[in-house]
């Protein structure tokens, strides 16, 4: 097993002994076990994918959306990323992710100069990856 941890400026978000962990990097998903060779790189926006048990099938896995531009650090069987935001896929309610992503796409419609543009897009993307998470829930609660 490994130490699966998510800190934010908020708290820890999770705190858990983990059988696998999947994690969005600048450099594209990366599969985490243990005796995992020791690593610091940087998290993309995206979602972590978290195995708890040897064995669990893909429907039992859990989801945290995550931020970009975090730190992931792997140490021994110790995983820690520390982000500034990080949602729980219990955390998130499907209709809300929704109204959230269509509220972005409009502001990316409506954005008058780059700055604005900028900003609307960080939130379609944080948006986006939620609503992932929230769909992922779904299927994950339709085969249980």
């Amino acid at each position: 097993m490994i130490h699966l941890e998510l800190i934010t400026s908020k708290g820890t978000v999770y705190s858990n002994d983990v059988h696998e962990v999947i994690l969005p990097t600048t450099s594209g998903l990366i599969g985490v076990m243990e005796h995992h060779e020791h690593l610091i790189t940087v998290s993309s926006e995206g979602v972590i994918s978290i195995r708890n048990k040897p064995g669990d099938s893909d429907d039992l896995l859990s989801y945290i959306a995550v931020s970009k531009n975090g730190v992931i650090e792997v140490n021994g069987n110790n995983v820690r990323l520390l982000a500034d935001e990080a949602v729980r896929d219990e955390d998130i309610d499907e209709k809300q992710a929704e109204k959230a992503y269509q509220a972005a796409m409009d502001l990316t419609k409506n954005a008058k100069d780059k700055k604005s543009l900028d900003v609307a897009m960080d939130n379609l993307d944080r948006s986006a990856v939620r609503l992932r998470v929230a769909e992922l829930k779904r299927r994950r609660r339709r085969h249980l």
